[in-house]
């Protein structure tokens, strides 16, 4: 039995379903949830967090990465790049990956997401080269390092270049492969438990990398065994282009003919769907994973979130990949989200409490756990963290504070992060890995990795 005590909290942004904004509250935490929100006489706890000066917030969950791409940031050869350009030559770096290359990125990463605020992550790991190792085991034991809660993905290709897809041979595995693998994995993380710290998702990479064969028989075997299903979907024009020639049906038509639409699965993007489509979605409770950076850099487009809201589509954030995005902080995520739908959408666009329930319940329901994680209420995840309000940066920007992440952005780390009950980032520094450390041990394997 461990407990944990935030006591007096300036401003508890809830992110419940009534947006509850509560002041002067203490927040009590047994074994890893929230037993109750107080306000007056505090019982003693284990370890105590003074939150008089803080704000405090839902964890963000994180749905839609790539955390092996963190090692191939910044590279000046794709910068100008779009999709699909972009894929083929970075297949080339990505066919060296190993075990050493996914767990220290796989650190890098998670350890950013954490000090801005992230407490799940759902990553979606597609790229196996034949002999590099178990590299979803490589990012468990990142993840459980620093505390994170983590969602893996058993994603897959099977369609390479000799075979109208994108990646190169190195890259792709057979159906059974793939589907031997994948019965393992869901055996070995998919815990279905209430506060799980590990759970699983079958995701093949896209529709122009991977067989119809494989989509169908990924979506039964996640049925068979409950877990949920993920894809990239109507990220760019190239992917609609691709769907009609090969097949005579535009990407979600082509995805709804293979038992790829329902309340268990999400997709990555969503741009480029029509209201027809966007009704479809709705009407089927399947998700979307909004990662407006990323489709900035690539130039993929907008997709058409306030439509979406409006509808009742299940919408969550990601960063996307690491390579495409340039970093991995969902803070930044929500606050360009805000201004490009402000930019994009005028009136329309959604508020600033808006892309904070996008990032943290938002999210959580298309991890499937909306009632777990997501909102600070009794009986979920201790899972949260604290900004001191006092800092320079938001002096005289507090007068909304479930907006101001969207509207002003925070400069640097938050000040701590609590996942599960315990304390990931103190005073904005990882409690889990030395920095200093972990950053020399990461430019010694990109220099490896790249060859540099």
């Amino acid at each position: 039995m461990s407990t944990l005590l935030v006591k007096n909290i300036r401003t508890l942004i809830t992110c419940d379903a009534e947006n509850h904004i509560d002041e002067n509250v203490s927040l009590f935490c047994r074994d890893g949830r929230i037993e109750s929100i107080l306000s007056g006489a505090l019982p003693e706890a284990d370890e105590v967090i003074d939150g008089s000066r803080c704000l405090c917030y839902p964890g963000l969950v994180n749905a839609h990465h790539h955390l092996y791409q963190i090692f191939s940031r910044n590279l000046p050869q794709v910068q100008n790049m779009e999709l699909f350009d972009w894929l083929k030559t970075l297949y080339e770096i990505w066919k060296g990956l190993n075990e050493d290359t996914v767990y220290l990125s796989s650190l890098v990463g998670i350890g950013e997401l954490l000090k801005h605020g992230c407490t799940t992550v759902f990553d979606h790991h597609y790229v196996f080269p034949a002999g590099a190792g178990d590299l979803i085991g490589a990012q468990a034991a990142a993840a459980d390092k620093l505390g994170a809660r983590m969602h893996f993905s058993r994603g897959s290709m099977d369609l390479s270049v000799k075979d109208g897809g994108l990646p190169p041979d190195s890259v792709v595995q057979t159906i059974d492969e793939i589907m031997k693998d994948s019965e393992r994995l869901i055996q070995k993380y998919q815990d279905p438990s209430f506060g799980a710290m590990h759970r699983i998702a079958l995701a093949p990479c896209s529709p122009f990398s991977v067989s119809a064969d494989l989509l169908r028989e990924s979506a039964a075997l996640a049925r068979k065994h409950g877990v949920r299903l993920h894809t990239h979907l109507c990220e760019t024009r190239d992917e609609e282009n691709y769907t009609q020639e090969h097949f005579g049906m535009r990407p979600l038509e082509y995805m709804e003919s293979l038992g790829w639409l329902g309340p268990d699965v999400w997709f990555a993007h969503g741009i480029h769907f029509r209201t027809d489509e966007l009704k479809r979605l709705a009407e089927t409770g399947t998700g979307i994973c909004h990662c407006p950076v990323s489709n900035m850099k690539l130039a993929s487009g907008v997709a058409r979130i306030p439509e979406m809201l409006r509808l009742g589509i299940p919408v969550g954030l990601g960063v996307d990949g690491a390579a495409s995005n340039d970093g991995s902080n969902l803070l930044e995520e929500m606050r360009i989200c805000y201004l490009l739908h402000r930019l994009h959408s005028s009136k329309e666009a959604p508020s600033g409490m808006d892309i904070l329930k996008m990032a943290t319940i938002g999210s959580a329901r298309l991890l499937g756990r909306e009632a777990e994680i997501g909102s600070l209420e009794p009986g979920k995840c201790a899972d949260f963290f604290l900004i001191r309000a006092d800092r320079l940066e938001l002096a005289g920007a507090l007068a909304d504070p479930g907006a101001v992440l969207c509207t002003v952005g925070l400069n640097g780390s938050v000040d701590c992060t609590v996942v599960n009950g315990r304390i990931t980032v103190w005073d904005g520094h990882l409690t889990g890995v030395d920095e200093l450390v972990l950053a020399e041990k990461a430019r010694c394997e990109v220099q490896r990795y790249l060859g540099m």
